[in-house]
């Protein structure tokens, strides 16, 4: 045993050497990387970006919520009045009203016709968007003139207009004018009818309903219409807004008929643009 505790004395400085150098970090470790056990919260600060984070919060959940433009609801379709929070019964009063060539003229005048609630009445009145000349009308003689509609001879042909004529038209400026142009002139020979003004983009049907008060088609191009009960899917393919899919879907339809007995019967066909319907009418018949 005594063997075991005999050391020389270049191992006993060395063993001290050693307990120095432990003890110096020990110390060491305890001063200096001893974790602090106080620490402050400036409650000013904090409020403050709690604020911050709840106000950008906000911002983003407005920005996700749906934006009302301003519209005339005098053309408020199925969709819109949807998307408005109306009922079916309600865009059904509205439609029938339009449907007698009657206009919406003020908020109080939707509500009595649609009966919607005066909630959502205040909630949407604020984005009606009615022509100028009834919400500031100049004076009797122009409100008069606005009322009154131009016979077809008064009008000017839309086959043969130009841009610069088109843009007297309000609301028709140098864009629509140039689209309405260079879309007449991709027929040879025009439009068929004023109805075709709906393929144009951008035109809504509160400006083509301006455009045709003041234009009309006069000189209607010429053209061989199809037989719906004959036709052949080359032949189908050619009239607008027909491919091939939904020329094989009508002649399958066709067959399954034994012929059609009225050209808007095409509305039954599977996937078929039904607000086209008579746009693609001028080019058909059953003879």
């Amino acid at each position: 045993m005594k063997s075991h505790f005999t050391f020389t004395k270049q191992q006993r400085n060395g063993i001290f050497l050693l307990l120095s150098i432990i003890v110096v970090l020990q110390v060491t470790y305890f001063f200096v990387n001893r974790p602090s056990e106080h620490f402050t919260v400036n409650q000013e600060v904090l409020k403050a970006f709690t604020k911050e984070l709840d106000s950008l919060r906000l911002v983003k959940l407005e920005e996700s919520k749906p934006k009302i433009y301003p519209f005339n609801p005098n053309y408020i379709t199925d969709y819109k009045g949807a998307r408005l929070g109306m009922t079916n019964e309600e865009i059904d009063r509205l439609l029938s009203y339009r449907k007698q060539n009657k206009w919406i003229n003020s908020a109080k005048d939707f509500q009595q016709i649609t009966q919607v609630s005066d909630s959502l009445l205040n909630a949407i009145s604020p984005y009606f968007k009615f022509p100028e000349w009834v919400t500031n009308p100049k004076s009797s003689v122009v409100s008069s003139y606005a009322k009154r509609a131009k016979t077809y001879a008064e009008k000017q042909d839309l086959n043969t207009a130009t841009a610069e004529q088109l843009k007297t038209v309000n609301a028709v400026g140098d864009v629509l004018s140039d689209r309405i142009v260079k879309f007449r002139n991709k027929f040879p020979g025009g439009f068929i009818a004023d109805i075709q003004l709906q393929d144009v983009y951008g035109l809504t049907p509160e400006v083509i309903q301006r455009v045709t008060s003041e234009f009309t088609v006069k000189t209607p191009r010429s053209l061989e219409k199809i037989n719906l009960n004959t036709a052949k899917v080359e032949q189908l393919v050619t009239i607008q807004h027909i491919d091939y899919d939904l020329a094989y879907r009508i002649i399958e339809q066709r067959q399954l008929r034994e012929g059609y007995k009225s050209i808007d019967e095409l509305t039954k066909v599977k996937d078929f643009p039904i607000n086209k319907i008579d746009i693609i009418k001028l080019y058909l018949s059953l003879d």
